[in-house]
């Protein structure tokens, strides 16, 4: 009788284990629109993946947003599991006492391998330490590359310039064909962040803000990068590069409509282009200046990488872990790539979108990648500074005020290395 008992006891254990609610955690991120409906699908393969683990995405609006309220909640014991971080917020994330438990250890610690190598190489290195240990999980990364209006060239009987030298020769022609040689978006990470990174020039000391973050400075006085804005007004003054504006969109629609020749934009942007533009187009990597003899190498990412919050239960953290390791797996990573345009992150995901022919019918959601595969130089690795954001604004009016008239070159990055140097000394006591 004892041991009828005991078997159905233990019967009954197995049942209730069988039908145990999953474990919950929470996912908050900044994504809107298509991109939040694909970051739900993800959510949802996960789910029906495995019955131990449930997580539930919520929105908390921009990258911003989604940052401030990540660290209000920490603050207040209420974080979520897991947060989405744009690339400018990274240090502020990172250097958050106590606010994370980096990537790489999550998955050893919950028996998960994470091979470092695997990943594209522009990639890996942006959310890892100086010793390439990963402390955010790369999740949604895009490149800015050149997109071309091939009416344009057409029409003016030149081809796509590969390096800055090569557009100053072609621009005269495209104006003289009618168009606008160049625009761009987002200046602060195309034509700032990504000319050090591309052109292979110190950022910041303390080897970018990777080292610490005691005593960082910017180095945006840098003579490559004044010598390269100046070059920017004069094209600016002749009408053979467009300034429509901060937006992204200021400078995105003039393009799309078929006005501008060339627009620096992001490769996530070539799946919306697709729909919106009313001529045929392709895409090259962003031009780098030949003179300087360095360039050529890869640059810097955008977009956004996943952090593990701390303050959380055991078995909430294998959850995550759980979450991390599902979305290194080839066919989430292929399906998150073709959905959204982001690029791929692995080069698993890579080679299985090409071996099924992805790229031959979209040959522009492949520039990014190739362009995050070229040669990475010392100073094309990435960027860890703190209240990054903010200096982004200080960049962004800088910039405004260029093309007004308002400043000199010199004197606006005079001023953004002032105001920059700044801000990294307040955070570096901040977070000290």
């Amino acid at each position: 009788m004892k041991k009828a008992l005991s078997v159905i006891g233990a019967l009954a254990m197995t049942t209730n284990a069988a039908f145990a609610a999953p474990v919950q955690i929470t996912w908050w991120h900044g994504m809107g629109g298509a991109n939040e409906q694909v970051i739900n699908q993800v959510a949802e393969k996960f789910n029906a993946a495995q019955a131990a683990c449930a997580i539930t995405p919520v929105s908390k609006g921009t990258y911003e947003e989604a940052l401030a309220s990540g660290i209000a909640a920490f603050r207040s014991g209420e974080q979520p599991n897991i947060l989405q971080v744009f690339d400018a917020g990274a240090a502020t994330i990172i250097s958050a006492k106590g606010a994370t438990i980096p990537a790489e250890d999550l998955l050893s610690q919950n028996r998960h391998t994470l091979d470092r190598d695997a990943f594209i190489d522009g990639i890996r290195n942006f959310y890892a330490d100086a010793d390439g240990k990963f402390i955010g999980m790369p999740f949604n990364s895009s490149a800015p590359i050149m997109y071309i209006n091939t009416d344009a060239f057409t029409k003016a009987g030149v081809t796509p310039p590969k390096t800055w030298e090569e557009f100053e020769a072609v621009a005269p022609k495209l104006k003289e064909a009618g168009y606008v040689p160049l625009a761009a978006s987002q200046l602060t990470w195309m034509l700032f962040e990504n000319f050090f990174s591309r052109n292979n020039i110190q950022m910041a000391s303390n080897h970018n803000g990777y080292d610490s973050i005691e005593g960082t400075t910017l180095n945006a006085t840098a003579p490559e990068m004044i010598a390269f804005w100046n070059k920017l007004k004069e094209w600016h003054t002749a009408g053979l590069f467009g300034f429509y504006g901060a937006g992204w969109a200021d400078n995105q629609k003039p393009f799309e409509e078929g006005k501008v020749a060339l627009w620096i934009g992001s490769s996530g942007s070539f799946g919306g282009l697709t729909k919106t533009a009313t001529m045929p187009f392709s895409a090259d990597f962003i031009p780098y200046v030949a003179a300087i003899g360095e360039g050529n190498k890869s640059s810097f990412i955008g977009g956004a990488a996943l952090f593990a919050m701390s303050g959380k239960p055991e078995a909430e953290n294998k959850c995550s872990a759980d979450f991390f390791n599902f979305l290194t797996t080839t066919e989430i990573q292929t399906f998150y790539h073709q959905a959204t345009g982001y690029v791929a992150i692995t080069k698993a995901a890579y080679e299985a979108s090409k071996a099924e022919g992805w790229y031959e019918k979209h040959p522009v959601a492949e520039v990014g990648i190739k362009q995050l595969l070229l040669p990475t130089g010392e100073w094309s690795k990435g960027y860890r500074l703190g209240f990054y954001p903010q200096i982004r604004a200080v960049e962004e009016r800088e910039f405004n005020k260029i093309f007004s008239g308002e400043t000199t070159v010199e004197d606006a990055f005079k001023a953004i290395e002032t105001e920059g140097n700044e801000l990294l000394a307040k955070f570096a006591k901040t977070a000290g």
